[in-house]
This record gives C-alpha cells, sequence and structure tokens, in this order.
C-alpha cells in the first residue's frame, strides 16, 4: 500500500511539474509542439506584416492553385482602376473552353458563344479552382495568357515577392496546357513560390482588396443551373465531412494541389478584429492541408495578441527634446505622432524597445534644428525593436519594421536680429575667455 502511495505521489508531482512548465513558458513550448506536416510554412499578422512562424519560408515550391491569388489581384485591380466592371461580359476562346473540358484540370463545363460576367468567372476561379474560368479573365484583362502572364510577374516584383516564378495564370504545370503554354515561356515550365512570396501575395491582397474575403468565404455560389462548392473545408460547413475541419473566422484564402506540389493552402481568419494569413506548402493530403492551417492559426490566435506597444505622443526618457539654432527657444520636444501597435507575444512584452532615426538633413553641422519651426513637422522616426529570441521579421523585409513619424510638439520662431546679434557676440567673447583661460592654464 505505501508503494503505491509513493508511486502515485511522483506521478502526480511529475505532472505538476509538466504543466507548470507550460504555463511558464506558454510561448516557447506551444512553438516546438507544432511540429507541422509540411515541407514549408509561414504564419503572419495581417494588420502589421510580423511574421508570427516560419518553417523553410524561402524555398521555392510550385504553388498549385494558389498562384491564382495572383490572377485574382489583378482582376480586381483591373475593377478598381475602371478597366472593367463585376458586370462586363466576355465568351469564352477555344484555349479555355478545352481546358474546362479537359479531365485533367478542374473545370465547371464553360460553354462557348455565351456572355459570362466578370463576377461569375470569378467566383468559379476562387471558390472551386476552375482553370478555364481563370485563363478566360487573364484574355479579358490582357488579350492573351502569355500578355497577362508578363503582368503577373511585373506585380510580383513591385509588390516585393521575394522567391516567384510566374508561367501561366492557373497554377497548372505548363506540360499540361499542351500547345497553348503562354508565349514568352518554356513548354514544360512551372509557377514557383516560396511560402514567404504567397504569404505577402495573400497579405497585399486581403489589404488591399478585403472584397476578395467577401467571396472566398462563399461556400456555394451558382453557375448555369450548377451548386458549385467551396474546396476550402475550414468555412463554417454543415456538411458532416467538412465540419470536423471547420475553424471559427476563417473566411479564405486558396486551395492548390498538383502532383508535383502536393496539397497546399492559404488560409487567413480573423478573429476580435485580429486577422492572421497562414500559408503550408507541400503536405501528404487534402486533409492534412487543413489540420496543419488550424496548427497555425490556433498557434497565432492563442500565443499572440495586438496591443498598444507605444502610445500616441511617446518620447523616450533620454531624449524628449532637440536643441534648436538661431531660434527664441533653444531646444523643442520631440514626440511620435501616432501609436505603434505590435502582435506581442504572451511573456515577450518586455521584449520591445523603440529607436530614434532623427533625419540628419534636418540638422545643422553642430547637430541642430534651424529655427524658424513648425509645430508638427516630422524631423525622424521612431521604430520598434524586438529583442526576443525568434525574430522572423517582417512579411514586407525587414526594412519594413513598424514605424511612425517623429513630430516637434511646438513651433519655434527665429529669433530678431538683434537676439541672434547679441548671442553672436556673446559668443565671440565667451570663445575668447575660453582661449585666455587655456592659454593661462598652459603656464602653470
Amino acid at each position: 500500500m505505501k508503494h503505491n502511495l509513493k508511486a502515485s505521489f511522483f506521478i502526480i508531482m511529475a505532472v505538476f511539474i509538466a504543466c507548470t512548465s507550460l504555463i511558464a513558458n506558454p510561448g516557447k513550448a506551444s512553438a516546438e509542439s507544432l511540429d507541422l506536416n509540411a515541407e514549408s510554412a509561414i504564419l503572419v499578422d495581417a494588420e502589421t506584416g510580423k511574421i508570427l512562424y516560419a518553417k523553410q519560408p524561402d524555398i521555392k515550391l510550385p504553388p498549385a492553385s494558389m498562384t491564382k491569388m495572383m490572377t485574382e489581384y489583378l482582376v480586381l485591380e483591373a475593377i478598381d482602376e475602371g478597366q472593367i466592371s463585376w458586370d462586363t461580359t466576355t465568351q469564352i476562346s477555344d484555349y479555355p473552353y478545352q481546358i474546362s473540358a479537359s479531365s485533367i484540370s478542374s473545370g465547371v463545363g464553360l460553354t462557348q458563344d455565351i456572355d459570362y460576367t466578370v463576377r461569375e468567372l470569378y467566383e468559379a476561379m476562387a471558390i472551386i479552382s476552375d482553370n478555364g474560368t481563370t485563363i478566360a479573365l487573364a484574355e479579358l484583362i490582357a488579350g492573351s495568357e502569355g500578355e497577362f502572364v508578363k503582368m503577373m510577374n511585373e506585380k510580383a516584383e513591385e509588390m516585393g515577392l521575394p522567391d516567384y516564378q510566374f508561367v501561366n495564370s492557373t497554377g497548372l504545370s505548363n506540360s499540361d496546357l499542351g500547345e497553348n503554354y503562354p508565349e514568352g515561356t518554356e513548354p514544360d515550365a512551372e509557377n514557383l513560390m516560396s511560402a514567404e512570396s504567397t504569404a505577402l501575395l495573400a497579405y497585399r491582397l486581403v489589404n488591399d482588396y478585403p472584397e476578395a474575403l467577401e467571396i472566398s468565404s462563399k461556400m456555394t455560389t451558382e453557375f448555369e443551373g450548377k451548386t458549385l462548392e467551396n474546396l476550402n473545408w475550414m468555412l463554417p460547413w454543415d456538411n458532416v465531412n467538412f465540419k470536423q475541419f471547420g475553424f471559427e473566422g476563417v473566411d479564405g484564402l486558396k486551395t492548390g494541389w498538383t502532383d508535383l506540389a502536393g496539397y497546399c493552402f492559404t488560409g487567413t481568419a480573423e478573429r476580435d478584429g485580429r486577422r492572421l494569413i497562414s500559408v503550408v506548402m507541400k503536405t501528404d493530403s487534402k486533409e492534412a492541408r487543413f489540420e496543419e492551417t488550424a496548427k497555425l492559426l490556433d498557434y497565432g490566435f492563442s500565443q499572440f495578441e495586438n496591443k498598444e506597444a507605444y502610445p500616441e505622443g511617446y518620447q523616450k526618457e533620454d531624449q524628449t527634446s532637440l536643441p534648436v539654432a538661431k531660434g527664441k527657444e533653444d531646444q523643442v520636444e520631440i514626440a511620435a505622432n501616432q501609436a505603434i501597435n505590435a502582435a506581442v507575444k504572451k511573456g515577450e512584452e518586455e521584449s520591445y524597445s523603440v529607436t530614434y532615426n532623427i533625419d540628419q538633413d534636418k540638422l545643422n553641422e553642430d547637430g541642430e534644428l534651424v529655427a524658424p519651426i513648425e509645430e508638427g513637422e516630422t524631423v525622424g522616426t521612431m521604430e520598434l525593436a524586438y529583442e526576443g529570441e525568434a525574430d522572423y521579421g517582417y512579411i514586407t523585409g525587414q526594412e519594413a519594421a513598424q514605424s511612425v513619424d517623429l513630430v516637434t510638439k511646438a513651433s519655434v520662431e527665429k529669433a530678431n536680429w538683434f537676439a541672434l546679434s547679441m548671442s553672436a557676440v556673446g559668443s565671440f567673447f565667451s570663445n575668447i575667455f575660453s582661449s585666455v583661460t587655456d592659454t593661462v592654464k598652459g603656464w602653470f
């Protein structure tokens, strides 16, 4: 009996110690326990662009139909710029018609010689990843898929995607397109993106055109009398086959699969005003891409929260002002012109600080601002710095760390000529006195 009591005591103590360790350091334990079944993955805060987690985020892999996010972006941009509208109509050429009818690609079965609206084509592309409608939109915007591919790569460069290669609008392999592979590309070429580039593309899509989420969150749409079901199983389905994968707040974004790419998914979810973006690439199954995404999103929502790290008007204690030359005041206070919000990991609240970057072009050779100075004049930036253990940087690049302007809190008028003259005279005699004093000291 005593032996059993002793054994039970040690078991209870072991469990207690394990639980205490998890509570003491929840972030580290949760990050290590992710153990993602994906070759590459990333998690991003959609407001600040901060990367919260990354696993081999910079290796280029085939993104399959996640490629279509760039097509979505360019369609929405064309609508925004007035080149087309949701109600613009187009007919289907031979190329997308053949792709739509092909057994190797997802297709709704397009019909020729009838008008389709941009909205109909876009919804089929975004909701069930239809390839024929994607090509039809590319041809509508650019005249040909080859010209559209040029637009895709130009936009990728403009966005600053670090690792990419677009060779068609759909994400299929060019070899699947036969003789229709886009002009200017190779017949066996593949679209390529890293998880980091894919996340940055998604970041730009949801921030620049949030209406994309209104469509990606639709579980079904009607197309020529047929009901199309969204391929995203993480939406709030009642369907018993999908319900187990539902994740609170998910409203997008894009699935993908080819033999070469495996199963991949760019997900996004919003809870309590916070939006996260995740990417998993090369998982083993349809189920795995959603299970691994759930791990990422759960980690992001449970271990991070968006906080006001530094308020508007913040001043560093050791640098609340700058010296002023030729002014009625010899100093002017400086402060942050707006608050800095950050995705802060639990337990790391003290791992953040700020640095000042004063604009040297605003200063004279003595390091002073020169009057006159206006209230609210920008004199530099205040940049957020993170000093924790795992710094993955920002999705838009390390140089894009969060910063706000440093501005003057008051105006400083230029001193009148008499005051400036007296100041100059004072400086003159002060310099003479200093020289004489130094000379006399040198005698002894």
